[in-house]
């Protein structure tokens, strides 16, 4: 039986967000509301979500910290699921956030969202990240292949179904 070792793997949060991937779900997102894209990232999400027509706090302060906007539209890095689960159960604002479909498994979700209303956005495929270097640098000529499936988990969006699947 081969082995598999987890403490090989290193985490790598800097996975930037596609204009596309706001664009998929972009009527159902409040137009009336700010949107407090919580995760600065290389900034370009919240400057996506603006061109959009969207209005927009995107800057880098800390999500830990602050709390502006009337809904967060982002996507988080992963690494950090708890802790960010629990800060927006705290928070108790509507969002929207793009994160693995795997996440919806785990006990801090149960723990922070079961009963409370989370609904899902399923997308047509996978979501392209743009991947980053350290210093927030796009990566050219990186093969563009993501190997894992993204939902986007929403709260007090109230879609009209629970799941949504995207055509």
């Amino acid at each position: 039986m081969a082995s598999f070792h987890t403490k090989t793997f290193t985490i790598h949060d800097d996975y930037m967000t596609p204009k596309s991937a706001w664009e998929n779900i972009q009527q159902f997102i409040p137009k009336d509301k700010v949107i407090w894209e919580a995760f600065y990232g290389d900034g370009q999400s919240g400057m996506n979500l603006r061109d959009m027509g969207f209005e927009v706090i995107h800057e880098p302060i800390d999500f830990f910290e602050h709390n502006v906007g009337d809904i967060i539209v982002s996507n988080p890095p992963f690494s950090m699921g708890n802790k960010i689960m629990h800060r927006l159960k705290e928070l108790d604002k509507p969002f929207i956030l793009i994160m693995p479909s795997s996440k919806i498994n785990t006990a801090y979700m149960r723990n922070n969202f079961m009963n409370c209303g989370l609904q899902v956005i399923i997308p047509k495929k996978r979501i392209q990240f743009i991947k980053t270097d350290s210093d927030g640098k796009r990566i050219e000529n990186l093969k563009n292949s993501c190997n894992f499936d993204c939902l986007y988990y929403c709260y007090k969006i109230n879609l009209p179904n629970d799941i949504t699947w995207l055509e």
